[in-house]
């Protein structure tokens, strides 16, 4: 999936045009009304409309066997061989065997696509930035620490998985070319850029998720959250179509879900401008909402009994350690976590002694619309007062990790010339935490006393 990272081009030639000729090779037809183009789109690379495109329109279509993953690179009979040894919780290991064998192939099928990053130095997930440069501009995100756990796991599942198994064939890999650093950097790319075709209803409770895979030309569309085109998925092929009319000269994105700017950045190296990104975010740790309800305690009793409650809140899996309440724009969005929560923390020892003993209360209490409501912007201000200061004193808690004041954030956005004078990650950085703290300054102002 595009990012606007830049991609740098081959000596000699046009990788751009050189794909293009690929892409007519192995049967992947593009509507005549849109065009890839590397000038007047917000990355490096998109698609733009040549002509006005009616909504429902077929954009282009890619044949299953155009795409690059495990089952169609030529190192699939060795993934096979080892596949139990290959098995991880991410599931990506052998799509990502697959990439650094085909991206050091001078012969390999796909050479056109994957030219197209003569290396990932362009990449820029926050995983390439200093430590430094993550805690000071993104301190409070969650993304931080989002890197740490993803750094220390490819670090592991190379040690541990990929050196062993690519030491095992030094036909196909050498240890020496095929690194840890190419390793983390294809890691960055398969986050930017990779697909999972979505399960079918009936299956999404009983099956592991689909393994990513390299969608060419589908990769370079771009990604809003009022996007204008999407992927379907038939069994021959995949066909990207138009959702709405889409005007001459305009951009064709494609979505990559509901994704806040948090999440975009993390994944994909970039952020959508503030306010056009509808499903932005903001996270509250549940610690913090027990923090708020510690200090409302006025005796031992009083703090006994919160301990028990919280307790109980963890077998009934609400809360967790490093768990978080999410808010977005019209409310939240974990209600039933929240709900359950913000009812047990409040109760009093009869009504717990009571909730304990019944195991629960009575579904029909409280129905997921009724939670829904009452967690929205709209029933916000309506909660008991306990319920609405332990959501207040979270919100400021949680305000108050961020690294940067929200005023001076406010007035460095509004600045045209400050602003223009940022580097790119301070941009988005600062598109990423201003953002969250919007969400968590209206959550005060909803809860406010």
């Amino acid at each position: 999936m595009a990012t606007d990272a830049k991609r740098l081009k081959t000596e000699g030639s046009d990788p751009l045009q050189s794909f293009l000729q690929w892409c007519e090779g192995v049967g992947l037809k593009l509507n005549n009304k849109v065009y890839i183009s590397n000038e007047g789109t917000v990355a490096e690379y998109g698609m733009l409309a040549k002509e006005d495109i009616d909504e429902g329109e077929l954009l282009f279509t890619i044949p299953r066997m155009a795409l690059l993953h495990q089952g169609t690179t030529k190192v699939l009979a060795v993934l096979e061989e080892g596949k139990a040894s290959l098995e991880n919780t991410s599931g990506w290991v052998p799509l990502l065997l697959a990439l650094m064998y085909e991206y050091t192939s001078p012969q390999s099928h796909w050479r056109p696509y994957l030219s197209l990053w003569s290396d990932f130095t362009a990449l820029d997930h926050p995983m390439f930035w200093s430590k430094d440069e993550r805690d000071r501009l993104l301190k409070g995100t969650g993304i931080p620490e989002a890197v740490d756990t993803d750094l220390t796991n490819i670090q592991k599942e190379y040690k541990d998985i990929v050196l062993p198994f690519i030491t095992l064939h030094p036909d196909l890999w050498d240890p020496e070319r095929h690194t840890l650093d190419l390793y983390r950097s294809l890691v960055a790319f398969v986050m930017a850029y990779s697909f999972q075709e979505p399960l079918d209803e009936e299956d999404e409770d009983e099956k592991d998720p689909n393994p990513p895979m390299m969608v060419p030309i589908a990769d370079m569309l771009n990604h809003v959250s009022n996007h204008n085109a999407n992927l379907e998925y038939t069994p021959e092929c995949l066909k990207m179509v138009s959702v709405r009319s889409i005007r001459k000269g305009e951009e064709v994105f494609n979505t990559y879900g509901q994704m806040a700017n948090w999440q975009l950045l993390h994944m994909y190296g970039f952020a959508e401008p503030y306010q056009s990104n509808s499903n932005d975010t903001a996270d509250i740790p549940m610690s913090n909402v027990y923090k708020a309800a510690v200090q409302v305690t006025r005796s031992e009793a009083e703090q006994r009994l919160l301990v028990e409650k919280w307790s109980l809140l963890c077998e009934m899996e609400m809360v967790g350690d490093k768990g978080v309440f999410i808010f977005g724009k019209s409310g939240s969005l974990t209600d039933t976590e929240m709900y359950t929560t913000l009812k047990i923390l409040c109760m009093s020892v009869e009504e717990f002694e009571d909730f304990r003993e019944n195991e629960g209360w009575e579904e029909a209490d409280d129905d997921e619309e009724k939670m829904l409501q009452a967690l929205s912007n709209e029933g916000l201000p309506s909660l008991p007062p306990l319920w609405r200061h332990l959501v207040h004193a979270a919100a400021r808690f949680t305000l108050a990790s961020y690294g940067e004041d929200m005023l001076r954030d406010k007035v460095l956005l509004e600045d045209k010339d400050g602003y223009a004078k940022l580097s790119s990650r301070q941009r988005r950085a600062l598109q990423v935490r201003y953002g969250q703290k919007t969400i968590l300054h209206q959550l005060l102002e909803l809860t406010k006393p």
